[in-house]
């Protein structure tokens, strides 16, 4: 039996994160977060999103936390997956077509959005630099997507591309079948072709 509400917090907040709304569930008065911030325990990150002041901030895990629809993708999800050296500038994002939300447009997110039939192809998850498991598209749906063209650097894409052709887990049926699917099909078959 936990002592205070204080000390529920920080003993279930999840990676380091708490919400309102896991208060409000647990009968607490959502006052007691910001209670918590004046006393330096908690540090607000966004709406309704506390983070414990001793944890490191990992913006992935809270960019998803915010963004739930939101599945990383493109070049993101490669740095993420281990196909580029580079550290995102800015994080590439997915979401189903009629998704909206206004705050998206003050985050350091590329948004794509894409209709239904090709919003779960693909969907997987890994670990954060930090540890967080988020939600990300597979090595060879995000191999698609960037050969797409959709302003990802060639460098970024030929690295990739030459990574999973001499990698022993390529799956290059799985890559034609998801090619095929979303439309590019004779451009990933050109970097098959070169590399193999």
């Amino acid at each position: 039996m936990y002592e205070s509400d204080r000390e529920w917090i920080i003993n279930n907040a999840d990676n380091g994160l708490i919400t309102s709304r896991t208060i409000t569930e647990h009968g607490m008065h959502r006052s007691i977060l910001s209670e918590m911030v004046k006393q330096g325990e908690l540090i607000r990150c966004s709406r309704g999103i506390y983070m414990l002041v001793d944890e490191w901030e990992d913006e992935f895990y809270l960019l998803q936390q915010r963004y739930k629809r939101g599945i990383f993708s493109h070049a993101t999800a490669l740095y993420l997956l281990g196909y580029s050296e580079r550290v995102p500038l800015s994080f590439h994002m997915t979401f189903p077509t009629k998704y909206n939300s206004q705050s998206l447009k003050q985050e350091n997110v590329v948004v794509t959005r894409v209709n239904d039939n090709n919003y779960e192809l693909g969907v997987s998850s890994v670990a954060t630099p930090s540890g967080n498991q988020v939600q990300i598209y597979d090595l060879e749906r995000s191999l698609c997507d960037v050969v797409r063209g959709s302003g990802d650097d060639i460098q970024i894409i030929q690295f990739a591309m030459k990574k999973y052709i001499s990698s022993k887990e390529r799956d290059i049926n799985k890559l034609m079948r998801y090619a095929k699917q979303l439309r590019v099909e004779p451009k990933v078959r050109k970097y098959v072709e070169v590399l193999l």
